[in-house]
């Protein structure tokens, strides 16, 4: 009976070898056969001359948009490409790149994430894998060693087969301030301003264009988020080193290329009227069930606004309680 048992056990055992062996050969096969699956929302749309941006759907990251809900931007230079943002997961970073490598023969030299976000920065590894450098400003890669592990786990949730590869790493190169990139003629200088809408948000700024990719600077299409670490006020003041620059062309985190005007409508404005009517409510006692009432038709028209209009309310009125 004993030698029937182990006779069962060591099958039982050779049938999970072989089963973990075909699990990885299928997601091997899934990898290595993606370049006939590219799963970007949107191909990359020329921009400027050598600037270059794949829109992401302005709505969350679903299965269906691949987690590609926002803009994988680059810039192509004569001595290498940068690109913004690793992409929500590994294929994603990967079916960019092909497109990328399409587009010129010039090697992708570095990747900027323009914040800690799942869709910023989980698709690292794949560029890390082709020996490309990330850089991040200090607080994002702080942001990642915090939450990072929770990013992935409800990336692949909703990423499911999609997420195959992926895997959490962390910037090689941080900065403070400022990082500047000199690259082919090109100077690429990534800035951070100060508090926007999350940890570690930074604007590639291209002085020689006028351009600026402003990440979650700016926002024109979709309705802005005031997530729990947002620090609206700061916001605001952050907002004046911004305009400072003075771009004659915006590529925001999420919608298409615009311009100062559309992001100040949508992004700045926004802020102080909510900031206005909040600071009116609690002079005089209001509650933050009024906070949700709160006249936002204006902006009823921005995509998502249905799901970040109240919640927008919400967070800020309890936020600015404590001002």
């Amino acid at each position: 009976m004993n030698a029937k048992k182990q006779k069962l056990n060591i099958k039982a055992q050779w049938c999970l070898v072989v089963a973990v062996f075909l699990c990885l050969c299928y997601s091997s096969a899934l990898i290595a056969d993606s370049p006939s699956k590219n799963i970007l929302f949107n191909q990359p749309q020329q921009v400027t001359e050598n600037v270059w941006s794949a829109i992401g759907a302005t709505a969350p990251p679903t299965y269906e948009n691949s987690g590609h809900n926002n803009n994988l931007t680059f810039i192509i230079t004569s001595e290498g490409v940068v690109v913004i943002n690793a992409g929500d997961n590994y294929l994603l970073a990967k079916s960019l790149h092909q497109k990328i490598k399409a587009m010129t023969d010039q090697p992708v030299k570095y990747v900027v994430l323009e914040n800690g976000q799942g869709h910023a920065a989980l698709g690292s590894n794949y560029w890390k894998e082709q020996g490309v450098p990330v850089i991040a400003h200090i607080e994002t890669k702080q942001e990642l060693e915090a939450h990072g592990h929770d990013s992935l786990d409800r990336m692949k949730r909703g990423r499911k087969d999609k997420s195959i590869g992926t895997e959490l790493v962390l910037p090689d190169i941080t900065f403070e301030e400022k990082k500047v990139l000199e690259l082919g003629g090109e100077r690429i200088e990534i800035l951070h301003l100060g508090p926007s809408h999350s940890p570690g948000d930074v604007v590639v700024w291209l002085p020689q264009q006028s351009l600026v990719i402003a990440g979650d600077m700016a926002f024109h299409k979709r309705m802005l988020p005031v997530i729990e670490h947002t620090d609206t006020g700061a916001w605001v003041e952050t907002w004046e080193k911004f305009a400072a620059l003075d771009a004659n062309i915006v590529i925001p985190g999420h919608g298409g290329p615009t311009n100062m005007q559309e992001v100040t409508k949508y992004t700045l404005d926004y802020l102080v009227y909510m900031r206005e009517q909040i600071t009116l409510l609690l002079d005089n006692d209001g509650t933050l069930h009024d906070a949700t009432k709160i006249d936002q038709s204006a902006y009823e028209h921005l995509d998502v606004f249905d799901e970040l209009g109240l919640r927008n309310a919400s967070t800020m009125f309890r936020q600015m309680e404590f001002e």
